[in-house]
């Protein structure tokens, strides 16, 4: 299923946002294709699997992480860091359970080509739908190669 601009994605995405962190993912009068084509930000959304797999990347994402949408959509999201920053990868995901979000991560990630580079200043949030947890989503402005 093709999140992109799906405007009950994006309700989950932005009500989150905003239920966990009490401020705006987006600007006023933003919508879902806004925030998949335009935002000059990332967002990355997973599943709440197991073994979590994005379902959202928006075009800022895509073109931070080098994959396209077909290819980064699917992707086991733990691939998407470097195998030895995983465990800290895990410790960070099992607090936003905890806790619902957190501000200011900094982690090693990968892209498609094997290029690391830093994101730096992220906010990772717990998504719900009605009350009921669909999984974690991640923003960020800032990364630098490592």
């Amino acid at each position: 299923m093709d999140l992109s601009r799906d405007p009950d994605f994006f309700a989950v995405l932005t009500g989150s946002h905003r239920r966990r962190l009490g401020a705006a993912l987006v600007p006023e009068g933003a919508d879902a294709v806004w925030l998949y084509e335009q935002a000059p930000f990332v967002v990355l959304a997973h599943d709440g699997g197991a073994d979590p797999r994005f379902v959202y990347a928006n075009r800022a994402a895509q073109a931070c992480f080098g994959y396209g949408r077909d290819e980064l959509v699917g992707l086991p999201s733990r691939l998407s860091a470097d195998q030895r920053q995983r465990a800290e990868r895990q410790r960070l995901l099992d607090a936003v359970v905890r806790d619902g979000f957190t501000r200011g991560y900094r982690g090693l990630r990968i892209a498609k080509g094997g290029r690391r580079f830093w994101i730096e200043q992220a906010v990772v949030w717990q998504l719900d739908r009605d009350g009921v947890s669909v999984g974690q989503a991640a923003t960020f402005s800032a990364w630098r190669d490592a």
